[in-house]
Parts: structure tokens; C-alpha cells; sequence
């Protein structure tokens, strides 16, 4: 997005130097790395980033209202609650994604957000992305991906401290099911090399009253502390699994990422927001109510309102789609206002879409998140993700950097 830079960097590219990039990331994490990184970065102007800022401003005004909570209380499923969370609680993770397109009225480029969570994503990859991107490509020393923090290391201790607190790294874990087969283990392995907190299957916590354990290198361990990267709708496709210590269990833990709100802070806050920045969203059931199926369906998208990874999306829109949802599951849909992403990024290939997530922690004490670092990704599909760029060059998963 900056022509200068772009242009640089386009010329400067080979695919031996990007085989070169991915062959270190194979060496330092063999078989970890299980989705396809895309063959640039993002270069990020000033204007789009504050724009970006102020976007996320809107966002946390609404995330940090009083009633927030009460607002949010019908997005937590009953049998999906999670004791624990305490009166002051608030998330500590939070991911906002924005489609970068352009306004149809001035021409320039802007946001607009596809969708956000509370829960964590890649904080552990990307500042190891960043590294690798420099050394071996040429990136501009006046751009960086942090936000708060000048280099890694300041990151990566800024991350540690929201992690493990007071604790030893060892009465920490990372929470997954399975997760030496998530296509995200490369974090997990990340998150182990930079603060000491390793992935922990579900299956292999021992329960005993209100306290958990789990073991390494033949000792049993108490968890003080428990980093979530586990979400239910993964349990879900487990039928059969059986194990000690299940989600919903009271249990004497202190959550880094409190589950419940990976539901509140969802595609169910969208409705809450107002900005330029975000698409109007409209609870499908109380759009029904008001006034019936829209009849500029083409202008909106149907989303399941807790669904992973753009799972159940419908982007073309009919009223048979709508008509074929039960009455009583309708209040867990949501119609979104259709943005039209700009493929705006240069390659050899031709322009590709992006989109951009702001990655964000929120320490205790704090009165807001503190926007840290990012991701982004590149798409030739229809959507963004893995399953819409088979077969394609010059997209997936990346980093941003943005102008200073």
C-alpha cells in the first residue's frame, strides 16, 4: 500500500529467497508449520493506520461500558459457562480483523471490521514471523509491527508477564485438545520458547476437588494458572472424549483468558458498535421481528454468531438460506453488511485482498487493552482463509508493518 516500499520489495523478491525464508522456519520448528504463509508482508501507510486506531477506539468505547457485561450475558450458551470469572473481570485478549477497502465516496482506502474476538491468536508466531520477514527480506528500518514496544524482546516481555504473572512457568499451561495436531502448534511452540508455558492436552489434567494437575518428566504438577487457546465448538466435533476436568468445572484456577469471553466479545458484539468503521449487523431473529427478511439480501452476509474460522458463512445471501433456519435457532445468526475488500496489494500475480487483525492484551489494572502487535493475511477467494486460496500464490498468513 505504500508504492515506494511495494515496489522495492516486489523487485527485490525471488522464490529462492522466500524457499530460503520458509526453509528457516522449517529448521527452527520442524513440522510445525501447518498453513501457508503468504510470500510478503503488508505495508501499512499513516493514514490507513489511524484510521485503524480510530476504529479500535469505537470498539473498546463499547467493550468498556458499564453494562457491557449485562449486554453480553445472553451470548454465553448455559451449558458453555465457565465459572470463575469474577465481578471485575474483563477480557484479557482481544483480536479485531478489518477488511482494508475503499470508500466509494472519497476513493481512498479505509477499514472496515469483518469481525472480533476476546480470545488469543498467533501472539506467540508473529514476532517470530517479524524476525524471519527481516532477515530475509529487505524491510524498512522506519516501519515496525509493534505497537508499545521498539523490539522482540520488549514484546516478548511484556507477554511472559501477562502470562505467567508470579507464577513458575511450569504452573502455567497452555490449554488445547490435541495440540501437537492444531494447525496453530507453531505458536504453541513459540509461546513454550518465549515464556516457558507449554501446550497441555485437555485430556491429560488429573482432577482432585477444585484442583488440577498435569505431568512432566514423571512429576505431577499443580496449575495455577491456565492460558486458554481451547474453545468449545472443538470439543464439540469429540463426541466421545472423556476426561477428568471439562471447561464448565469450578475449579481453582486463575484463567489467562477467561472463557467466557470468547462468547462475549464475539460477532455478537457487532449489533453494539457504532462507527464509520464498522458494517451495520443486525441480530437475525430481531431483524425478523422488525421487519421481515431484507429485500437487498445481496448487501449482507449470514454468519453463525459463535462459528470458527468462517465456518457456516453464507456470502450470497437468499431468503431460502434464512427461511431454512428454524424460528428458534435464529437468534444465534447474525446478517452483516457486505464490505467489498480492495485487492490492493501488488504481486506478480496481480492485486490480492487483505485483511488486517489488530492484536490486543489487557493487564489487570488496566482501565483498556493496549494494542500490541498484528496479523494480516492475503486472499484471492471469495473469502479470507486457507480453504478459499488453495492452489494460489502470494497469499495466506503474514505480518503488517506500519509506516512511523
Amino acid at each position: 500500500m505504500i508504492e515506494s516500499v511495494r515496489t522495492q520489495y516486489n523487485a527485490e523478491f525471488t522464490t529462492d529467497r522466500y524457499k530460503t525464508f520458509l526453509a528457516k522456519i522449517e529448521h527452527d520448528f520442524p513440522g510445525l508449520l501447518d498453513f501457508r504463509v503468504a510470500e510478503t508482508p503488508i505495508f501499512i501507510p499513516k493514514q490507513l493506520t489511524q484510521k485503524l486506531l480510530a476504529a479500535c477506539d469505537d470498539i473498546i468505547d463499547t467493550i468498556t461500558q458499564a453494562d457491557f457485561r449485562a449486554k453480553t450475558e445472553a451470548a454465553i450458551p448455559t451449558d458453555q459457562y465457565v465459572p470463575g470469572e469474577g465481578p471485575e473481570s474483563h477480557t484479557t485478549f482481544l483480536a479485531v480483523d478489518f477488511a482494508v477497502c475503499r470508500n466509494s465516496k472519497t476513493g481512498d482506502l479505509e477499514p472496515q471490521l469483518i469481525e472480533l474476538q476476546g480470545f488469543p491468536s498467533l501472539y506467540g508466531f508473529q514476532p517470530y514471523l517479524s524476525d524471519t520477514f527481516r532477515a530475509s527480506f529487505s524491510i524498512p528500518d522506519s516501519m515496525n509491527h509493534l505497537f508499545g514496544e521498539s523490539t522482540t524482546a520488549g514484546y516478548v516481555a511484556k507477554l511472559r508477564e501477562l502470562i505467567v504473572g508470579d507464577c513458575n512457568p511450569e504452573e502455567v499451561i497452555l490449554l488445547e485438545i490435541y495440540p501437537e495436531k492444531q494447525k496453530t502448534r507453531v505458536d504453541f511452540a513459540l509461546t513454550t520458547h518465549y515464556t516457558g508455558v507449554e501446550a497441555v492436552c485437555l485430556t491429560k489434567i488429573r482432577k482432585r476437588g477444585r484442583a488440577l494437575f498435569y505431568e512432566k518428566e514423571g512429576q505431577e504438577i499443580r496449575i495455577r494458572r491456565i492460558y486458554n487457546r481451547l474453545i468449545f465448538d472443538e470439543l464439540a466435533a469429540i463426541p466421545d472424549l472423556k476426561t477428568e476436568f471439562t471447561l464448565t468445572d469450578d475449579v481453582d484456577v486463575e484463567w489467562v483468558g477467561h472463557p467466557n469471553w470468547f462468547f462475549r466479545i464475539s460477532k455478537y458484539t457487532l449489533p453494539l458498535i457504532n462507527s464509520p468503521y464498522v458494517p451495520k449487523s443486525h441480530y437475525l431473529s430481531e431483524l425478523i421481528d422488525s421487519i421481515g427478511i431484507p429485500d437487498d439480501l445481496e448487501n449482507y452476509v449470514l454468519k453463525p454468531l459463535f462459528s470458527f474460522a468462517g465456518s457456516g458463512v453464507k456470502i450470497n445471501v437468499t431468503p431460502a438460506d434464512i427461511e431454512a433456519i428454524p424460528v428458534a435457532e435464529r437468534g444465534g445468526y447474525l446478517l452483516q453488511q457486505k464490505v467489498q475488500y480492495e485487492p490492493i496489494i501488488t504481486t506478480p500475480d496481480g492485486p490480492v485482498k487483505c485483511e488486517i487483525r489488530l492484536l490486543f492484551i489487557w493487564p489487570k489494572g488496566d482501565d483498556k487493552p493496549q494494542l500490541v502487535t498484528n496479523l494480516a493475511r492475503l486472499s484471492r477467494g471469495e473469502m479470507i482463509g486457507v480453504r478459499f486460496n488453495k492452489d494460489f500464490d502470494w497469499v495466506g498468513g503474514t505480518i503488517a508493518y506500519f509506516e512511523q
